[in-house]
């Protein structure tokens, strides 16, 4: 039979906002099992023929899909051209524990649970196809209760998914005059370092413009039902994501999220509550969080970006804008790194300068203050006046050093979210030996591991850490320090080595750079001396 493509192009859907309410449900049911809390020994069986199960392999520019005619058309395989593993295979979304997915189900008026698991009827005699137009394969199977259809439109340039359900003729027949549309199992971590991974492993409903982010706590399984209009429902792992995005003229009367924690892995279901006396139609957005896409799908769906908090967020899309922009005539990362960190050198150069400049103010007062602090220690207020009095006497201000480093705070956050995250850094290599920029530059890997540390040894936070070490330094000017600035500065500088030793090589990179750019301006800016009535900051 031939296929059919009469689906619309894909385009933005428009916010309703609407007020939402939540119900919890405890139980030991892990998820992904046959007999779980929504299934009993009553389910009933379709009154059709049985059918043997099928496999449809459908090949796009981006992914090839291998669909099973099991619930009507369930995806158990998802492979990616443009994302590998670690091992040089192509990075696949479906695996055993997440193949039940764009499920149907519902209970008849009896009160039973209708079993639609097993493999329906294909409408398209189709094997294999690669595509180039939108593609439709269709299913139907033939209940107790009347007739379902329902239909997956492929793309072949996007990672949507269209799926449209068709229960009018069984509708009279359905408790409540509804039925679940769910994806069950979450994703499955993608990532050599799965802890990692699992940090931005999350499930989320959007309801009336409120975002609710569920997060998988202990073993037992936990069901949170969410009532009313339903803008979309998500899970995602640190770099991909499965999304249900009804369309506009669908009306889901609420969600739910069940969530259990199982060994390494952290599982979702996800489910919309849809109206059976209409089609429904739901997209599913499988494949990479890149912004753009996930934006250009449902405005709200960033929402499951990691961009950071508040005023943080669009300082982060201008940084991966900028960065994205700079891959279109630079080839490399790495490079685009290395000018990214001088550019924004440059940019917050009138900043740090006036910094260093109060700074060393302050250090060459030193002496004075001391001599106040022991002429005035039995009278504080004293000492404050006298304080104050030398600072204006000198024109020094002694927030000078630290407003200019504050207003660079935001941009720094933004920095540190987007190298962390961002999927276009993953498995982009830079020179020698850093092969993955959104993993750290491991050389070996120890056979035990360190508290913060870890086990892997990695070059770049060492070289980060020796050139804090030696800004720190040129920041004393040479002024004799207290026996707690010199312990602090060593401290600081250990920390930051074995707090950053786990963190993105690029994000290494950026800020060994941006370390070894501020050693060259303190070289290099002039010291100045203080005299009565001369501002030095």
């Amino acid at each position: 039979m031939d296929l059919v493509n009469p689906r619309p192009d894909i385009k933005t859907l428009e916010e309703e906002p609407l007020a939402t309410t939540k119900e919890t449900k405890l139980t030991k049911e892990p998820i992904n099992q046959k007999n779980n809390t929504e299934r009993d020994a009553t389910a009933l069986s379709p009154q059709q023929p049985e059918q043997t199960e099928s496999l449809l392999t459908i090949e796009t520019l981006l992914y090839e899909a291998v669909v099973s005619n099991k619930h009507g058309g369930s995806i158990v395989s998802f492979k990616l051209f443009e994302y590998l593993t670690h091992d040089s295979f192509s990075v696949n979304l479906v695996n055993d524990l997440n193949k039940n997915n764009l499920v149907v189900e519902y209970r008849s008026n009896s009160g039973g649970i209708v079993d639609l698991s097993q493999p329906w009827t294909i409408k398209e005699n189709l094997k294999t196809k690669v595509i180039t137009e939108p593609t439709t394969i269709s299913f139907f199977i033939n209940t107790e209760q009347g007739i379902i259809e329902k239909s997956l439109t492929f793309f072949p340039e996007s990672y949507v998914v269209q799926v449209d359900i068709n229960t009018e003729r069984a509708s009279e027949n359905m408790f409540a005059g509804q039925y679940f549309f769910s994806w069950k199992g979450g994703l499955p971590p993608t990532e050599t370092n799965i802890t990692d991974d699992l940090v931005y492993t999350n499930s989320f409903v959007y309801q009336g413009g409120e975002l609710e982010k569920i997060k998988a706590d202990g073993e037992n399984y936990l069901a949170a039902d969410y009532n009313g209009l339903t803008d979309w429902v998500s899970t995602r792992t640190k770099y991909f994501t499965a999304s249900f995005v009804p369309d506009t003229k669908t009306k889901p009367r609420s969600a739910s999220v069940a969530s259990q924690k199982k060994g390494d892995m952290e599982l979702y279901d996800l489910s919309l509550v849809l109206p059976s006396s209409a089609v429904s139609s739901v997209f599913l957005y499988l494949g990479p969080l890149e912004y753009e896409r996930i934006k250009k799908l449902k405005p709200s769906l960033e929402e499951i970006m990691s961009f950071g908090w508040g005023p943080i967020k669009p300082i982060s899309k201008g940084v991966l804008w900028t960065l994205k922009k700079m891959r279109t005539f630079i080839p490399n990362y790495g490079f685009i790194l290395i000018i990214f960190a001088i550019g924004v050198k440059i940019l917050v150069y009138p900043l740090t300068k006036k910094s260093y400049e109060s700074t060393q103010a302050m250090q060459r007062l030193a002496p004075e203050i001391n001599k106040l602090k022991e002429k005035y220690k039995n009278n504080p207020q004293k000492l404050n006046q006298a304080t104050m009095q030398m600072y204006k006497e000198k024109g020094v201000n002694p927030l000078g050093g630290c407003l200019p480093m504050l207003l660079q705070m935001p941009l720094l956050f933004a920095l540190f979210v987007v190298f962390r995250s961002t999927i276009e850094l993953r498995a982009e290599p830079f020179i020698f030996w850093i092969k993955d920029l959104s993993s750290p530059d491991v050389i070996f890997t120890l056979p035990f591991s360190l508290p913060i540390y870890g086990s892997g040894v990695a070059v770049l936070p060492v070289l980060m850490g020796i050139s804090m070490f030696a800004q720190q330094k040129l920041m004393s000017g040479g002024v004799e320090q207290q026996p707690q600035q010199k312990m602090m500065q060593y401290f600081m500088s250990v920390f930051f080595f074995l707090l950053f030793n786990q963190f993105p090589s690029g994000l290494n990179l950026y800020y060994t750079l941006f370390n070894v750019l501020t050693i060259a301006q303190q070289t290099i800016s002039p010291r100045k001396t203080i005299s009565p009535g001369t501002p030095a900051a």
